[in-house]
């Protein structure tokens, strides 16, 4: 979820960049001028990418925090799903530096499957509740025959969660301190279950971290 918002973010910009420089160019620059410019077009572009992202932190430096720690908030086991694998990384591309951490449970006979993500959104944490998760600036309360769709309040944050009957496949995202993301997506399990991953999880200490690596 977190590399498809970038991926539209990022060709979003490039959009808006590329009409700007339409707008500045006369209709008869040459194509060799052109050409010439096109180190200096990514180089800005760059720039221009680290500039947005730190407005929309009121000018501030956001460093995310070591994925590690977020690792150390992944539980061993979800009731009787034991945990499989886990893994972190960091990412870091045109200003933009996000990291994460996440693992997969499952039971013995592989029937029954949750994973949870725990996302830094570092310096992309201020375009969140507008782009990466619109849920955030919505109140939706939707349901149907097959199965419904709602946002919510957890420990102070707002979440939204998604299940399927049917299916018995679901979903929640939390939204904490407007920086970290707390995601749990489940297979052939109910609800109470996914709530009880999100349980597990030290909200509190997530919300304690919300100021680490911001730099003035």
């Amino acid at each position: 979820m977190i590399k498809g918002f970038l991926i539209t973010f990022l060709l979003s910009f490039l959009l808006i960049l590329g009409c700007g420089e339409n707008k500045q160019n006369p209709e008869n620059q040459t194509e060799n001028s052109e050409s010439g410019d096109n180190k200096g077009d990514l180089e800005n572009f760059a720039e221009n990418m680290k500039n947005l992202s730190e407005s929309f932190n009121e000018g501030k430096k956001v460093n995310p925090v070591d994925f590690r720690e977020l690792k150390s908030l992944l539980p061993e086991q979800i009731g009787n799903l034991k945990r499989k694998n886990a893994s972190g990384e960091k990412t870091s591309a045109m200003g933009i530096n996000i990291s994460k951490a996440e693992a997969d449970y499952s039971d013995e006979q592989g029937n029954k499957s949750i994973d949870v993500e725990i996302t830094d959104l570092g310096s992309v944490s201020g375009l969140t509740s507008f782009a990466a998760y619109g849920w955030y600036m919505a109140d939706i309360d939707k349901e149907t025959e097959n199965g419904y769709e709602r946002t919510f309040m957890y420990k102070g944050n707002k979440g939204y969660e998604k299940y399927n009957n049917d299916s018995q496949d679901g979903e929640i995202s939390v939204l904490v301190a407007k920086r970290f993301v707390a995601e749990i997506r489940g297979s052939n399990v109910s609800m109470d279950e996914l709530k009880a991953a999100l349980d597990m999880i030290d909200i509190g200490k997530l919300e304690g971290m919300k100021d680490f690596g911001v730099e003035k």
